[in-house]
């Protein structure tokens, strides 16, 4: 297995399907967004299975239960069980289940998927911060049509004393219509009401790594996801490999600014990366070639150049300037002038 890399992406001359045992796939922006499959998804997902990979799809969504994301998947075209469903939910679930007495009243904020995995731990879901004998508060998505009540119940809850737990504090969620506040954004409603901080599971968090550990079996496992503070430094924090795709949150800017936990192993457009080798990344005399790209340092901006006929695959070109961009930055913030760099690509 190739080790994660802090310096460039890495190369693979095997297909990471081959290469992996199991694919840890994020859900929104990496195969979904809203209702519809992204791009090249399904048929990617499939050809993956076909060649041997196991497929575990993980997501710090804690609204639906495993049973409808397999449904929903299996509806875009994704046959899928629901034991191959991990969510931040039942990482929540099995979080506090270990901190309580068995039985015990949680109050649920959230949806069915947070009620779904306490029940599933033997624990009691409730909606009343007057509850006698509440032993914790959860919080998790709730949807756009969560009530602002919900909130105010935590806090009473919360101030009294009762601890917090939340399944994810993701900021944003991308969806069919654009980007929409996420189950963080929520958590800062109550942690502004309270001026407490929950114990969360999700990722990046090691009880999300444990919980798809636990559940998957995976011994030699890719993080596949769109998000650089939530999928790939989980991959980080569990030391092993990740594919970053282009098709959800993280544009370009933001993968070469990356900090060194932030930085993926590979990165591709989509998911028909699984699909391939991914090229190696050369350095030589100050600048970093891909493909038919190469980067390199010219001041206070990066330079890309395209040699030979041809336009080159772009990505190849992202891939050059992450190496350049990274290997400036080293363990700090990366503070060179990128936009020009990306015009060339059209980024």
């Amino acid at each position: 297995m190739i080790r994660q890399s802090r310096t460039s992406p890495a190369g693979s001359e095997r297909s990471l399907h081959q290469a992996y045992d199991t694919a840890l796939l994020d859900l929104d922006g990496v195969v979904y967004a809203g209702g519809h499959a992204i791009a090249h998804a399904v048929e990617s997902l499939a050809a993956a299975r076909a060649g041997g990979m196991h497929l575990a799809y993980v997501t710090n969504n804690a609204l639906r239960t495993p049973e409808a994301v397999a449904e929903h998947l299996g509806e875009l075209g994704i046959p899928t069980e629901a034991g191959e469903v991990i969510t931040s939910a039942q990482a929540v679930a099995r979080l506090i289940a270990e901190q309580v007495e068995p039985g015990s009243k949680v109050l649920v904020i959230g949806g069915e998927g947070l009620r779904v995995a306490l029940r599933e731990r033997g624990l009691v879901p409730v909606d009343s911060a007057d509850e006698e004998g509440l032993a914790a508060v959860v919080q998790g998505y709730g949807g756009p049509g969560l009530e602002w009540g919900r909130f105010a119940e935590a806090a009473y809850a919360i101030n009294r004393g009762v601890p917090w737990y939340a399944s994810n504090t993701d900021l944003t969620i991308p969806g069919a219509r654009g980007i929409a506040p996420g189950n963080g954004a929520a958590v800062e409603v109550v942690r502004i009401a309270t001026g407490a901080d929950p114990q969360v599971a999700g990722k990046p968090l090691p009880p999300m790594h444990r919980e798809t550990v636990l559940r998957t079996g995976a011994e030699r496992p890719l993080v596949v996801g769109d998000r650089l503070d939530t999928d790939i430094e989980g991959a980080f924090n569990g030391d092993v490999d990740s594919l970053l795709v282009l098709t959800g949150v993280t544009d370009a800017e933001q993968l070469l600014r990356a900090e060194p936990r932030h930085r993926p192993t590979y990165v591709d457009r989509d998911l028909r990366g699984l699909l391939t080798g991914q090229p190696e990344v050369a350095e030589r005399q100050g600048a970093w070639s891909c493909g038919r790209w190469s980067a390199a340092h010219a001041g206070t901006h990066l330079e890309l150049t395209r040699a030979g006929e041809g336009e080159g695959d772009p990505v190849d070109g992202l891939r050059a300037l992450c190496a350049a961009a990274w290997s400036a930055a080293g363990e700090g913030s990366y503070g060179h002038d990128v936009e020009k760099a990306l015009a060339v690509l059209g980024w």
